[in-house]
């Protein structure tokens, strides 16, 4: 059976993110050549024109999907914990603790920023920002968290954990800034605590 003209071209995008994944891993965002990636799937420049616009709209398609593929791992590992309180902890930590993943840190949390700007303004960022604000309501409903507002608790809550994520991807020595960026996200955190666990 023929394949239809957007299942074509979505296949395409696909393989220009994947193109784009491992030469971002591989040589950094400035280094990678367009014109190889291209080539190395069979493609012209103007698929990815076509797809992305340029470079950096590829970047932001492979950032968008590695991060929602750290949003995906985090939230497994919350949804493990033996409650809510647990598991809202156990995924910022997680997110945090992905940081020392070379591929994320190369990609997502030093050329990401640096080309794409803020991470907090990103679509992906958005989308854990709402999973999170909803884990906070909850909280809230059930007297485990203080009666703050729950937007500002999952804004401070998720940049606390990005925050930290950036810190130990540009620290040079992530072995040895990733407990303490750790311990100080969670006592941050426990902060919102209604009472002291």
């Amino acid at each position: 059976m023929a394949r239809t003209r957007a299942e074509t071209m979505e296949e395409n995008r696909a393989r220009l993110i994947a193109a784009g994944r491992r030469a971002f891993a591989d040589k950094g965002y400035a280094a990678a050549s367009m014109d190889e990636l291209t080539a190395e799937v069979g493609l012209t420049r103007g698929a990815l024109y076509h797809n992305f616009g340029d470079k950096k709209g590829l970047l932001a398609a492979v950032v968008d999907q590695i991060d929602g593929e750290m949003a995906a791992r985090a939230q497994a590992i919350g949804a493990g914990m033996d409650d809510a309180w647990a598991g809202l902890l156990a995924e910022g930590t997680a997110y945090i603790e992905m940081s020392l993943d070379p591929d994320v840190q190369r990609i997502v949390l030093l050329d990401g920023p640096a080309v794409l700007g803020d991470p907090s303004k990103w679509p992906s960022q958005d989308s854990c920002l709402q999973v999170t604000q909803r884990a906070i309501e909850r909280l809230i409903g059930d007297g485990i968290v203080k009666p703050v507002d729950p937007e500002a608790a999952a804004r401070l809550l998720s940049g606390a954990a990005l925050n930290a994520a950036l810190w130990v991807a540009a620290s040079g020595d992530a072995a040895r800034v990733l407990p303490k960026a750790i311990e100080a996200f969670q006592a941050l955190a426990t902060g919102l605590l209604a009472e002291p666990r």
